[in-house]
Formats: structure tokens, C-alpha cells, sequence
């Protein structure tokens, strides 16, 4: 398991193609996974807000986090908010970082988490796109594979790779463009993603 921490804002896990990418690469082992009741709370409310899910189905997804992710629960950081200094409504998730001696905060809002106010914990801001690419660049093979079993496990409705890598690069071009680059090299496993990918026969 990697010792890289990392701690997932709720802006990034709302996203479901942009979450499942993201967890299978730390159910993979290429980082470790952290996320805070808050943060979840934060998403629950945010599908049910913006209707991209029943009050039940967002809750059995929070359920399902809960889960399969026990480990990554971050808590004892509440004492620690009144000290940030970023955005006011984010300073709960830079304390969840400072407590589980997290590297990286990945969020779309980078803007609530300004350099001086990370600097003195050793802590980084990245955008889904800059840390997909990341771990891209740590295991292209492993995040190769990642996409082909998401798209395979896809149903209602099912999708293919091209499909799935399509709604990806509203969210993660730069990584998607890799993803593509890599697919296209190794023709052989592209031709088997899209033959054997649920709902493209």
C-alpha cells in the first residue's frame, strides 16, 4: 500500500466517473484514500441538491464509501479548524489533510486553498486532471487497466472505453489524452476494450 496520503474534497467525489476512477486507483494501491463524515456529508447533500439522486440512493452511495473505505476515514481534526487560514468553508478539509499528514488535496476549487496557507504543512493543491495525470505517470499500465474494467463494469447504461473517456475529458483531458495515446500504442488491448465492453457488440 502506497504511503502517499491524499484527501479527496467533496467537488471531486460528486463527480461519479471522475469518484470511481479515482477510488479504484487507491483500491489499487497507488495512493491512500481519505475523506472526512464532513466531506461525505458534503456530497450527500450535493447529489440530493442538485437531483442527480434520491435522498435513498445517495445515502446507500455514502453507505458503499463507508464501506469499502473504512480505513480512510480521517477524524480528530476538528480541534485544528480554527487555526487554517484558506477559505472559510474549506477549512475543515485542509484540517483533515494537516491530521492524516496528507500530500495532496485534490479538488476543483484550488482557489479556496491558497499556496501561504498550505506552505507551512508541506501541503499541495491538484485538480482531478493534474493528479489522474499523476498517477498516470506512476503506473500508466495499471491506470490503462483501471479504465477498461470501469467501462466494463458500466451498466444502465452500459458504455465503452471512448464512451467513458468522452464524459472523463470534461473532467481530466490531459489524462484522458495520455489514456488515449497509450490505448492507440497498444492497438491490441484498445481492439479488445471496445469488442468486449458490455452493450458494444
Amino acid at each position: 500500500m502506497s504511503s502517499f496520503n491524499v484527501v479527496l474534497d467533496a467537488c471531486v467525489i460528486f463527480s461519479a466517473p471522475v469518484r470511481d476512477t479515482l477510488f479504484r486507483a487507491a483500491a489499487a494501491g497507488l495512493y491512500r484514500l481519505h475523506f472526512t463524515d464532513d466531506i461525505l456529508e458534503e456530497v450527500r447533500r450535493s447529489l440530493i441538491n442538485r437531483q442527480k439522486m434520491t435522498e435513498d440512493k445517495a445515502q446507500n452511495l455514502i453507505s458503499t464509501m463507508r464501506k469499502e473505505f473504512p480505513e480512510s476515514f480521517v477524524t480528530g481534526y476538528n480541534v485544528l479548524i480554527p487555526s487554517m487560514t484558506n477559505d472559510t468553508k474549506d477549512r475543515h478539509v485542509l484540517a483533515a489533510a494537516v491530521r492524516c499528514n496528507a500530500q495532496v488535496i485534490v479538488t476543483q476549487n484550488t482557489k479556496d486553498f491558497p499556496a501561504d496557507c498550505l506552505s507551512p504543512f508541506d501541503i499541495d493543491t491538484q485538480t482531478p486532471d493534474e493528479f489522474l495525470v499523476h498517477l498516470y505517470h506512476l503506473a500508466p499500465e495499471i491506470m490503462a487497466q483501471i479504465i477498461i474494467e470501469q467501462a466494463g463494469d458500466l451498466y444502465k447504461p452500459s458504455m465503452t472505453v471512448p464512451e467513458l473517456l468522452i464524459i472523463l475529458d470534461k473532467h481530466a483531458p490531459t489524462f484522458v489524452k495520455l489514456i488515449q495515446e497509450v490505448m492507440s500504442i497498444e492497438e491490441d488491448a484498445y481492439s479488445w476494450a471496445k469488442t468486449n465492453t458490455p452493450g458494444n457488440h
